[in-house]
């Protein structure tokens, strides 16, 4: 089959590299236009760009997916199947053209967790399952028929990292196993239902990632979990009456207790209270230094109970 891919993160990599050593032809990847970000500006170029040049693809970089060179492009390619992994929404002209269609691969169970951060908010919000699903792209975001799906459980602890990693796997085998399925031309697909009952994955913001000390500990063990690796849950620290931001990417529950927000060093280990019970913090960043260890940045920290959290 004649395969165009698009897709920009690592996530996507995975099965653009199983696509690429299976029999079908890829005819074009289609990844995010290089752009300035970090300290000093450099261009940053995409996973999936650098993925392809390593592998001699034909790459496309489009800032605008509605140029009409583009889409013109996409026409003489004449790709079969369109294959969308981590990517942007298209315009209806790009995802109309495939004879097979245009399918997605989502990190979740759908209809539940359409958005832009599924692996995030399930663990989040405590789910026990999650999983992987490949649907034809319609002109709604995460709306389309299912094609098919796989479940996932979720251990406790789980971080979002490791869960990445590990739907990454698995997405890839299951976006194969789809191209399989829509070839032989003997499925059925399943419509997404609508429910006011189905949990949404909005994109992460400075708002949604910041901890209320005031929640329970469980809850903000959850919000540590799922922001970890990137972009780290986050709190205030007032220390010598400057305001710092701290990260924070690992906790365990205690049954120790404390006032909501308060730090303590308790057999050097570091706690903060919460309506609960305390959470002790086992890996922490403060503003301008790297993540690290509690342990280790009790070292430099001796004082840090001294200090005050927003």
């Amino acid at each position: 089959m004649r395969i165009l891919f698009m897709g920009t993160p690592l996530f996507a990599v995975r099965t653009l590299d199983e696509i690429n050593k299976s029999h079908h032809e890829i005819v074009g990847v289609v990844t995010a236009a290089d752009k300035p970000a970090g300290r000093g500006n450099k261009i940053k170029e995409s996973a999936v760009k650098k993925y392809s040049i390593s592998n001699d693809l034909p790459l496309i970089q489009p800032v605008n997916l509605k140029d009409e060179n583009f889409i013109s492009h996409v026409k003489k390619i004449n790709p079969e199947l369109i294959i969308v992994v981590a990517f942007r929404m298209l315009p209806k002209i790009i995802w109309e053209l495939p004879k097979y269609g245009t399918l997605n691969l989502h990190a979740s169970l759908l209809p539940n967790y359409r958005g832009a951060a599924p692996i995030n908010w399930a663990i989040i919000n405590g789910e026990k399952e999650t999983g992987i699903t490949t649907f034809f792209i319609d002109d709604k975001i995460d709306t389309g028929a299912i094609i098919l799906k796989e479940k996932i459980s979720i251990s406790d602890g789980t971080t979002a990292g490791k869960l990445h990693d590990y739907l990454m796997e698995k997405g890839a085998i299951l976006v194969m196993k789809t191209i399989d399925t829509i070839a032989s031309k003997n499925f059925m697909l399943h419509q997404q239902i609508n429910s006011e009952n189905l949990n949404s994955a909005p994109k992460l913001n400075r708002e949604n990632t910041k901890i209320d000390w005031n929640e329970n500990d469980y809850n903000i063990r959850q919000l540590i979990l799922g922001l970890n690796p990137f972009p780290g849950a986050w709190t205030t620290l007032i220390q010598k009456g400057k305001k710092l931001n701290f990260k924070i990417f690992n906790a365990h529950l205690s049954q120790k207790k404390l006032t909501p927000s308060k730090l303590s060093i308790i057999d050097n280990k570091l706690f903060v209270g919460t309506k609960s019970y305390a959470l002790e913090l086992s890996e922490v960043q403060i503003e301008g230094k790297k993540r690290m260890l509690t342990k280790d940045f009790l070292k430099g920290n001796p004082y840090i109970e001294m200090c005050s959290i927003l």
